[in-house]
């Protein structure tokens, strides 16, 4: 006989004096879905086709695009820079910093190229599958994610996983992004859940764990590159959604295997 199942939505945490996590929501880009892989691969390809692109180390390129990202965003809601135009021109400045100077028709051409290398090339976060399955037979899911709602919902539907979500949040529908305490009090609302009794895990150390605090949920620092802690606040931490079973307890509360900093460990070979 297999173990029992735990009735769904109430899962208490063993010993930690907590009240029962009953809802779990997670970020999308770099949590669930592998962007920064994703755009590092995208960016090798394109190199093999574009020289002036050699001129500078590939990490240095992948490093560049993703702060890009954080500075050239499209304005959410009618009217402002498309996601198109926002990619432009984070391809037009990087171009510059590689010392080429683009038309319009090249930038639009690389941009396009990119958009495509990527899209072929994307995949979910190693165990996300997994632990999403689990997470939906024991409690509420929702996705909390900053970007378009079309972009995100079709992320969704390329892992399929819309099946084990009970809700999917995009800032963009909200007209609040993440750190902003509204989209996650709207998220709560979405399957009726109070802050105290949900867990956030996300990769963003603004925008998930100050942004999950901001709205009295408690925030699980998902830092699969290693990166330095930029608080000293006594955050949980998970380095890997693999195995599964570490992954789940510290999400749902239970007492998870440290390596001294409140850290659940990667796995060795990813």
């Amino acid at each position: 006989m297999g173990p029992a199942k735990v009735p769904r939505n109430v899962h208490p945490r063993s010993g930690s004096g907590r009240e029962p996590v009953e809802a779990v929501l997670l970020d999308m880009d770099d949590t669930i879905f592998d962007h920064s892989l994703t755009c590092r691969a995208a960016i090798a390809s394109l190199r093999s086709s574009r020289p002036f692109l050699r001129r500078r180390p590939l990490g240095d390129l992948w490093k560049n695009y993703l702060q890009l990202l954080d500075d050239v965003l499209p304005h959410a809601g009618g009217g402002g820079t498309t996601p198109d135009e926002a990619r432009r021109e984070r391809w037009r400045r990087l171009a510059l910093r590689c010392g080429q100077e683009l038309s319009p028709a090249e930038i639009a051409d690389l941009s396009s190229d990119y958009r495509a290398r990527y899209q072929n090339m994307r995949r979910a976060v190693p165990g996300a599958r997994a632990l999403l399955e689990r997470l939906h037979d024991l409690v509420k899911v929702v996705v909390v994610t900053n970007n378009e709602v079309a972009e995100q919902e079709e992320k969704v539907r390329f892992m399929g996983v819309g099946h084990l979500l009970d809700g999917l949040v995009v800032s963009q529908a909200v007209g609040a992004a993440k750190p902003d305490r509204q989209i996650f009090q709207v998220a709560l609302a979405t399957v009726g859940v109070r802050a105290e009794r949900a867990t956030m895990l996300g990769d963003s150390w603004t925008s998930d764990v100050l942004g999950a605090e901001g709205a009295g949920v408690r925030p699980v620092w998902f830092n699969r590159f290693g990166l330095p802690r930029p608080g000293p606040r006594p955050v949980e931490e998970l380095r890997s959604l693999r195995p599964l079973r570490p992954a789940q307890e510290l999400l749902l509360g239970g007492p998870p295997p440290s390596d001294g900093r409140g850290a659940v460990p990667a796995p060795s070979a990813l």
